[in-house]
């Protein structure tokens, strides 16, 4: 079950990749979020104020001109509502992701579902026994970036760069520190030359030719900026340094509590599902 809404979709999807957020999927989060492991030193997330946080997000986007369709979990896995998870999208249409966690694989079937609905064109699949999870991927001008980390294997991330040099990307891998979730939680595109990220927490010679804003240890979690358009984006409010750091960089920031994610390693870019850019 979905929200009402009025989908206009073009022949191209994300004709920028770094360009203005117009239509975003997100996902509702459940009460499975209270079941989730929180990180070290962090307490247990709360589905009410997940849920409230979550509401603030769509009504950010939404005060941004950003069209929002909001999907309602389905399954019982806390997370479910990494929307970007499940697929990226390209100019063409969407790559759908086979996810490392077993028991998430369900939520690609039921995103191309609504993809369907939505008449977005499908580009690829990641075909199994090949693993790669959406928010492993950043794209930035010509550029692909691929997380290697404790999600996805060699064949999956093979699979996708297959697809992206098809599309005419330079394709790099990001060697992960230990520990990290995902590329997305540490790092994110904010203008085509241009990556923000945290320190020590990816092989900073993946991106030698970009420009790059590291902050500070501590607060690497705060890179998982969601971009609204070109140095533009939303970001957990809890990270005041990095704020201010991305701030001084002429980044715009829009900052709102998103703590309960926060406390599972969900940054801003990981719960949205970015589907159309120009």
């Amino acid at each position: 079950m979905t929200t009402k809404h009025e989908v206009g979709f073009g022949p191209r999807l994300i004709s920028a990749p770094t360009g203005r957020l117009c239509t975003a999927v997100l996902v509702k989060p459940s009460i499975a979020i209270e079941s989730g492991t929180s990180l070290i030193g962090e307490p247990g997330a709360f589905y009410a104020r997940a849920l409230e946080q979550h509401g603030v997000l769509r009504n950010t986007l939404k005060y941004f001109g950003v069209e929002v369709i909001e999907v309602e979990s389905r399954g019982d896995d806390p997370y479910e509502v990494s929307a970007g998870d499940a697929a990226v999208a390209f100019e063409d249409g969407s790559v759908m992701m086979r996810l490392s966690a077993m028991s998430r694989r369900a939520e690609v079937d039921r995103m191309q579902s609504e993809l369907a609905r939505l008449d977005v064109p499908i580009a690829g699949h990641i075909e199994g026994p090949g693993l790669l999870d959406g928010n492993d991927v950043i794209v930035a001008g010509e550029t692909v970036f691929i997380g290697v980390g404790a999600r996805g294997n060699e064949i999956g991330r093979a699979g996708f760069a297959q697809l992206a040099r098809a599309r005419g990307f330079r394709v790099v891998e990001v060697k992960l520190a230990a520990g990290v979730g995902a590329l997305r939680a540490v790092a994110t595109a904010v203008a085509p030359d241009t990556i923000v990220v945290g320190v020590d927490k990816a092989d900073s010679s993946a991106f030698a030719g970009f420009k790059t804003v590291v902050l500070a240890r501590g607060e690497e979690q705060a890179a998982g900026a969601l971009l609204l358009d070109e140095r533009h984006v939303i970001a957990d409010i809890r990270y005041r340094t990095a704020l201010a750091a991305m701030r001084r960089a002429g980044i715009g920031v829009e900052a709102i509590d998103l703590y309960e994610f926060t406390k599972l390693g969900l940054t801003p870019s990981m719960l949205a599902l970015a589907l159309r850019r120009e």
